[in-house]
Parts: structure tokens; C-alpha cells; sequence
């Protein structure tokens, strides 16, 4: 049984915190290699190559379960961070659509919080 009286203190909110981050991006990853073909058509439609598919996969699962369970935060974070900043200004980049004007930001305010998380993390890291 999970002791949530655990979770109140700094350190279980950073836990919290990471696991609904990571949540999404396991996710996301999981969608994609379930039935990929969307994600394909997408990155064919605004000329990014298929190839990266396999690795925007494995940062989307292998870089959420290190976020959930708190390995290289630093660095995890950061990588997550920028790839989603790439994936607004490619994907979602058309303001006047309110659909994806509403994705644009969203996906920014994601690397806003997991670029905080980097930063906070390398502070936290002894030099």
C-alpha cells in the first residue's frame, strides 16, 4: 500500500511531478508504435524524415521512464524539452488554426516546465 503522507514533501512532489511528465511521454511513444502510420503520414506531410521515427520512439519511452524514475533529470529533461519546442514550431505552427495554436503552446509550456526541471536538476548535481 502506498503511503501517501510520503508523497507531501518536496521530494514526493518532484515525484509527482516527473510521473505525470514522463506519463505523457511513455505514452505517447507507445501510441506511435502501436499503430504508426498517422505519425508517418504526419512527418511525410511536413517533410521530416521517417527515419527519425525509431528514435523520437525511443526518447519519447526510454526518456519518460528515466524522467519517472528520476535518471539524468538533467539531461532527460533537457532532450525531452527541445524536442518538444522542435515539435511545436514544426508540427503545430499554425497560429491561426485555434486547434493547433492551443497544441503550439501547450507543447511550449511542456518545455518550459521540463527545461525548468533541467536547470533545477544540474543546481541540485554537485560540481
Amino acid at each position: 500500500m502506498i503511503d501517501f503522507r510520503s508523497l507531501a514533501g518536496p521530494a514526493g512532489v518532484a515525484l509527482v511531478g516527473r510521473a505525470l511528465m514522463a506519463l505523457l511521454f511513455i505514452l505517447a511513444g507507445i501510441a506511435k508504435v502501436t499503430d504508426p502510420t498517422p505519425v508517418l503520414n504526419q512527418m511525410r506531410e511536413f517533410s521530416v524524415p521517417t527515419a527519425l521515427f525509431l528514435p523520437v520512439v525511443a526518447l519519447e519511452i526510454g526518456g519518460g521512464i528515466a524522467l519517472l524514475l528520476g535518471l539524468r533529470v538533467r539531461d532527460v529533461a533537457g532532450a525531452l524539452g527541445i524536442f518538444c519546442i522542435l515539435a511545436a514550431f514544426i508540427f503545430h505552427h499554425d497560429l491561426a488554426d485555434k486547434v493547433e495554436r492551443s497544441i503550439f503552446f501547450k507543447d511550449l509550456a511542456i518545455a518550459g516546465g521540463l527545461l525548468a526541471l533541467a536547470v533545477r536538476a544540474a543546481l541540485a548535481r554537485p560540481v
